[in-house]
């Protein structure tokens, strides 16, 4: 079993009770918007990532540093939230629980994830034109683009909507063309 799959397994039950919890509270929109905003700072901060998981940095440290970070920022329910992980030791599994908890909700509120991998930034007018072709595509009313940049895609883009695969970037078609060449 992979060290990833090891983790979704202990960031799943931990996702589902946030989620149950939110929802007995009715604040699954705040939470989600919380979580998406601690999601963005741990994106955005490797060394506050590493901060987290680096288990010889005492408890009591981690907890000072996400009260000193997160107090009136976030609501006291995930602030709560952070510092149970914290005691429990899983503080380094909240990137992935984030991911599964957000995954929970959309799968609630019937959102289909697509998540956009381009060579270029695309404006926001190209990410409604592509959010509409993707409702058409798979009969849904609500679609969440998860946008990100790979320069390694040269041009174009990838979608990948749960298992389907959209491959519209120049690196893909290059692969098409040199496995194309070489099975002749």
């Amino acid at each position: 079993m992979s060290n990833q799959s090891i983790m979704n397994k202990i960031a799943v039950p931990y996702a589902e009770a946030l989620l149950e919890i939110a929802q007995n509270e009715d604040s699954l929109k705040e939470t989600s918007k919380n979580l998406s905003s601690i999601s963005t700072i741990l994106s955005e901060s490797r060394d506050f990532q590493m901060l987290l998981s680096n288990p010889l940095i005492g408890i009591p440290v981690k907890k000072d540093i996400l009260q000193k970070l997160f107090t009136n920022q976030v609501s006291d329910f995930i602030l709560n939230f952070l510092l149970f992980l914290v005691d429990k030791r899983r503080i380094s599994l909240l990137n992935t629980i984030i991911e599964k908890y957000l995954k929970l909700t959309y799968q609630l509120e019937s959102i289909t994830i697509a998540e956009l991998s381009s060579a270029v930034e695309f404006t926001e007018t190209q990410q409604n034109k592509l959010i509409d072709k993707i409702k058409i595509i798979t009969k849904s009313n609500n679609v969440k683009l998860i946008t990100s940049t790979d320069s390694n895609l040269i041009g174009g883009f990838v979608v990948k909507i749960g298992s389907k695969v959209i491959d519209a970037s120049l690196a893909g078609k290059l692969r098409k063309m040199s496995f194309y060449l070489n099975t002749n």
